[in-house]
C-alpha cells in the first residue's frame, strides 16, 4: 500500500518533530491521541492501539517483550500512559496452546470466555489496567504495531450487503476481509492465519466491526490506517446520492425558533416518562445532517433495521425510537401522543427482543426504555445517566447515521444479525466491564439550578452538589461570575467524553447562565436554556439576595425598600413558579431550597427591609410547600451573617454594622480587616462561637436536596452557630 501521506478525507496529524525525543510507550500514547483526535477515524471510547516493546523485567532484570495495548474503557483521544494495559507477550502467546487443546473451541464457546480472565496471569509490572477484549487480535498479528479503529466510512463498507465484494473492489490485495465474528481468541487466530495466507496485506476489514492496520514501524502503521479509511471515504463520496440520500426529504419544517419551542415543551415531559426507573440526562442533536435523516422518506425504515456494529448498539441499544409525527403541523399534543405510543411499543419490542434471545445465565435485562429518540423536524434526543454518557450516545448514533448513509450510497445497508447483537449486548464480559465502573454518587443523574452561584453561599452550594455528581446550572445576575463557577466545576470534575450535541446541549457537567430573578422573562429564558442543556431539572436552589445598607440614621430610601422585596421575596417566588411549570410537566419528585436568614426571626435595628423581606421569604417557603406538594419539597436554610465570599457585604455595609454594634475601627483599615472584625463579633455572639462559612450552608443545602431528608418539607433549618434569640418560637 502506498504511503503518500496525503489524504483527502482524513487528517494526518502526525508530526515527526513531536516524537523525535519519544520512545516506547510514549510514542504509542502519541499515536493513539493523533488517531483519536480525528473524529473520522474512530468514535469516543472506540478502537484500540498496541505496540510490542522491549522492556526490562522488574523481577529478573532481563529484557522481555511486552504487549502494550489500550485498556478496556479507555479513549484514544484522551488516553495517557495509565490508559494502557501491559502483558508479557510470550505468556499471552502461550495461551494459544491451551485454547487449541480444547475440543469444543470457536466463537462464543466456553473456552473463549474462559481465556479472558487468564490475561491476569500475564500482567507485566503489576499493571492494574484491564486489557481490551481485542487483545488476541493485537497479540497474533505478527507485526510490532497494530491500530484497530471504528471509522464510519469503513463500517459503511462492513455493513453493506455485499461487504466482501466491496472490500475486494476498494482495496484489492492490500486489505484482507474477515466476516463478522465476536471479538475474542478465535478471531485473533483467524486473522493470524489470514495474514499468513496474504503476506502483502497491510490491514483487515472486519465485517460489522471496523478495521485494523499493522506494521513494524509505528508511523507507517498510522499512515496505513489513514489510507484504509481515506480509500473507503473516497469510494463512498464518488457514489453519494445527494438530494436523494435516505430516499429524499419528506418533511421540511419547523423553523429554528419553533423547533426550539417544541423541544423546550417536550423535553421535561419526555424525561419524566423515560426516568421512571432511573433519571436520565439528555443531549440534543438538531444540526443539518441529523435533520436530513429524521426528515427523510427512508429514515424510519432504515432506523428500524437496527445498528451496524457492537460499539454503536452498546450505547444506542439495538435500534432507536423513531417517532411517527408530521412536524409541519407543529401540534404539541399530537407529538406527545405519538411519543407515548412509541415508548409503549418500544418497551414491548425490546422486552420481546430480550425474551427471544436470552440464554441460561444471561445477565438480567438492563431496561427497556430507548436511549435514542428520533423526531421528524426536531432531530435526535439521546439519553444517558449523565451528560457525558448522553453525549457519547448521541455521538454513536450520529456515527450510525453516517454508516447507513455510506452503505446506502454504495450498496444496501445491512444491520447486524439480531442474535449476534444480543450476544454482544448481554455478553458476560461486557457485563463485567459495566460492573467494574465506580458506583454512582448520591446526586448522579440529577440536574440542579443554583441561583446566586457566582459567589458566596451559591458558589459553595454549586461546588458541594457537583462533588456528589449533580449537573450544575450556575446562575447569577453577573454572567461572568456564573460562567466562572461553571468553568471551575467543569475543570474540577472533567468535561467528560463524547463530542455530540448541538449548541449549549454540547455542554459538560456545568453551564453558566445570566438571570435577573426579579424579571420573569429573564427567569423563564434561563430555565428554557437549562432544559435545552440537560433535558429537565431536579433541584432549584436560590441563594441570591440583596441587603440595602442603611444611612447613619439606620434608614433606607423607599426605592431600596421596594427593591429588597422585589429580589428577596418576589424574585424567589418567580423562580419557584417558573420552575414548577417545568417540574409539573416532568412529573419527577424534586426539591426547592431557599436561603433566608436568622434575621427573619430576630428583630433588631438598622436592617428593617432585609429582615422583614426574609420573614416573608420564610413564609413563602411554607406556602410553596403546600402549593407544590406532593411533587416538590420546599425548604430553606437560615444562616446567620456569612461574610466570606459574599457580595452583600461591601465596605459601606460593613462599616454600618461595625458602627451599629459599637465596634471600634479605623478609617485606614482594609475592607478585609473590617470584615474580619465583624465576623469575629458575629462568631462570639453565637453559642458555638465559630464563624459561619458558605460551606456550612452548602452542606445543609445538599442534605435538603438529597434523599436524606426526603420526608421534610415546609421547614427552615437554622445554620447560625446557635443564636438563642433565633430559636423557634
Amino acid at each position: 500500500m502506498s504511503q503518500s501521506k496525503s489524504f483527502k478525507h482524513v487528517k494526518r496529524l502526525w508530526r515527526n518533530d513531536a516524537v523525535v525525543e519519544m520512545s516506547g510507550l510514549d510514542r504509542l500514547v502519541y499515536r493513539s491521541n493523533k488517531l483519536g483526535e480525528d473524529l473520522t477515524l474512530t468514535n469516543t471510547g472506540g478502537g484500540n492501539t498496541s505496540s510490542k516493546l522491549t522492556e526490562r523485567d522488574p523481577l529478573t532484570g532481563e529484557n522481555v517483550e511486552v504487549l502494550w495495548i489500550k485498556g478496556s474503557g479507555g479513549d484514544l483521544r484522551t488516553a495517557k500512559r495509565d490508559a494502557f494495559a501491559s502483558l508479557y507477550l510470550d505468556k499471552v502467546r502461550a495461551m494459544k496452546t491451551r485454547y487449541l487443546a480444547d475440543p469444543v473451541r470457536g466463537p462464543k464457546t466456553r473456552i473463549e470466555d474462559e481465556m479472558h480472565p487468564l490475561y491476569n496471569h500475564c500482567v507485566f509490572n503489576l499493571n492494574s489496567r484491564a486489557c481490551s477484549i481485542d487483545t488476541p487480535l493485537h497479540t497474533f498479528v505478527p507485526f510490532k504495531h497494530v491500530d484497530h479503529l471504528h471509522p464510519n466510512a469503513v463500517i459503511a463498507v462492513c455493513a453493506s450487503v455485499n461487504q466482501e465484494q466491496l472490500c475486494n473492489e476498494i482495496y484489492g490485495d492490500d486489505v484482507i476481509y474477515a466476516p463478522w465474528q465476536r471479538p475474542g481468541f478465535d478471531i485473533g487466530l483467524l486473522i493470524e492465519s489470514l495474514i499468513r495466507d496474504n503476506p502483502r496485506a497491510k490491514g483487515v476489514l472486519l465485517g460489522h466491526h471496523g478495521m485494523s492496520s499493522w506494521s513494524d514501524d509505528d508511523e507507517t502503521c498510522y499512515d496505513t490506517a489513514l489510507e484504509i479509511v481515506d480509500r473507503a471515504a473516497a469510494f463512498i463520496e464518488a457514489r453519494d446520492r445527494g438530494r436523494m440520500t435516505f430516499g429524499g426529504q419528506k418533511y421540511s419544517g419547523p423553523a429554528d425558533d419553533e423547533r426550539r419551542r417544541l423541544l423546550i415543551e417536550i423535553l421535561p415531559w419526555l424525561r419524566g416518562r423515560l426516568s421512571s426507573a432511573k433519571r436520565m440526562v439528555a443531549t440534543i442533536q438538531d444540526d443539518e445532517k441529523m435533520l436530513r435523516f429524521v426528515n427523510s422518506i427512508d429514515g424510519p425504515r432504515l432506523a428500524a433495521l437496527g445498528t451496524s456494529c457492537p460499539d454503536h448498539f452498546l450505547r444506542t441499544k439495538i435500534k432507536p425510537l423513531f417517532v411517527e409525527w408530521d412536524p409541519n403541523r407543529s401540534e404539541l399534543d399530537g407529538l406527545k401522543s405519538a411519543l407515548t405510543e412509541g415508548v409503549i411499543q418500544y418497551r414491548a419490542d425490546y422486552e420481546a427482543y430480550y425474551a427471544r434471545n436470552k440464554r441460561p445465565g444471561s445477565p438480567p435485562m438492563r431496561g427497556a426504555d430507548p436511549t435514542v429518540v428520533l423526531i421528524p423536524g426536531l432531530g435526535m434526543i439521546a439519553w444517558g445517566k449523565n451528560k457525558s454518557e448522553s453525549r457519547v450516545t448521541a455521538e454513536f448514533y450520529n456515527c450510525a447515521i453516517e454508516v447507513i448513509r455510506g452503505a446506502e450510497a454504495i450498496d444496501r445497508y445491512e444491520a447486524m444479525d439480531e442474535r449476534e447483537a444480543f450476544d454482544i449486548e448481554y455478553w458476560p464480559l461486557e457485563e463485567a466491564k459495566l460492573r467494574r465502573m465506580p458506583p454512582e454518587r448520591e446526586l448522579n443523574r440529577r440536574i440542579a439550578v443554583v441561583v446566586g452561584a457566582g459567589n458566596g453561599i451559591g458558589k459553595a452550594a454549586a461546588r458541594r452538589l457537583a462533588s456528589e455528581g449533580a449537573h450544575i446550572v450556575s446562575v447569577d445576575v453577573d454572567e461572568a461570575a456564573a460562567k466562572a463557577t461553571a468553568r471551575e466545576i467543569t475543570q474540577t470534575h472533567g468535561e467528560g467524553i463524547g463530542i455530540a450535541g448541538s449548541g449549549s446541549s454540547n455542554c459538560g457537567p456545568a453551564i453558566g447562565l445570566e438571570c435577573n430573578i426579579a424579571d420573569r422573562e429573564s427567569v423563564s429564558r434561563m430555565f428554557d436554556d437549562a432544559v435545552i442543556a440537560y433535558g429537565g431539572l431536579d433541584a432549584v436552589i436560590v441563594t441570591a439576595g440583596v441587603f440595602p445598607p442603611p444611612d447613619q440614621a439606620g434608614r433606607i430610601e423607599d426605592g431600596e425598600w421596594a427593591r429588597t422585596f422585589e429580589v428577596n421575596v418576589t424574585g424567589a417566588y418567580i423562580v419557584a413558579d417558573e420552575a414548577y411549570r417545568i417540574l409539573k410537566q416532568q412529573g419527577l419528585a424534586a426539591a426547592l431550597v431557599f436561603t433566608t436568614s436568622a434575621n427573619a426571626v430576630v428583630s433588631k435595628k438598622g436592617s428593617m427591609a432585609y429582615d422583614v423581606s426574609k420573614a416573608a421569604a420564610n413564609h413563602l417557603v411554607r406556602e410553596l410547600a403546600i402549593e407544590m406538594a406532593p411533587l416538590v419539597r420546599v425548604n430553606a436554610v437560615a444562616p446567620a451573617t456569612v461574610l466570606t465570599g459574599s457580595t452583600m457585604f461591601p465596605r459601606d455595609r460593613v462599616i454600618a454594622s461595625l458602627t451599629k454594634y459599637g465596634i471600634a475601627f479605623g478609617g485606614d483599615e482594609t475592607t478585609e480587616q473590617l470584615r474580619d472584625k465583624l465576623a469575629d463579633f458575629y462568631a462570639r455572639r453565637s453559642l458555638i462561637q465559630a464563624p459561619i462559612e458558605p460551606e456550612d450552608q452548602a452542606e445543609a443545602i445538599f442534605i435538603l436536596v438529597s434523599e436524606r431528608l426526603s420526608k421534610t418539607t415546609g421547614h427552615v433549618i437554622p445554620v447560625d452557630g446557635g443564636l438563642p434569640e433565633g430559636f423557634l418560637r
